[in-house]
């Protein structure tokens, strides 16, 4: 039986491909800035997070959220108000079933507050429009093995390929 906050082993997943889609909304003069990176480890997608900070390191928040394939899951606020930013992004990455997959948004404060509704609308919007920009791909979760034989044995391997 599966604990609560205990995520379920799976053989396959979908995920997006290898590269970064960006996409931008302004709300009320705030740039919401989302990235969508495939990530295949919690140290990938704490070095991505660091990158994307240190791109962005002028803006207000650097909201994230992502999820590993049989691991973890975990996202961060980054200073707005508790569950406005990143447990929304989080739910939008549940509700796709995405794994493998870092979404941080980069906010540029405009000037103009928006209320906890209004937050949870821009970083919904920013996170969901790139993530429809990204191309999903399944995965299948497989094992490596090395196999020694000897080599009277090799072409009876190569025709079971």
């Amino acid at each position: 039986m599966q604990k609560k906050g205990e995520l379920s082993v799976i053989n396959k997943f979908f995920t997006v491909e290898n590269k970064i889609v960006e996409r931008e909304i302004i709300e009320k003069k705030s740039r919401f800035i989302a990235k969508v990176v495939r990530v295949n480890s919690e140290e990938e997608a704490a070095e991505k997070l660091a990158e994307i900070k240190k791109e962005h390191r002028d803006a207000r928040h650097n909201v994230f959220a992502y999820r590993i394939a049989n691991s973890s899951e975990r996202f961060s606020d980054d200073g707005e108000p508790s569950g406005t930013a990143g447990v929304p992004i989080l739910n939008i990455l549940r509700g796709e079933s995405l794994e493998n997959i870092l979404v941080v948004v980069t906010r540029y404060f405009g000037g103009i507050l928006l209320g906890t509704g209004g937050l949870v609308r821009a970083y919904s919007t920013a996170a969901k429009e790139a993530i429809l920009a990204s191309k999903k791909i399944e995965m299948k979760l497989c094992s490596e093995y090395e196999i020694l034989i000897d080599y009277n044995y090799y072409d009876i391997l190569q025709m079971n390929k």
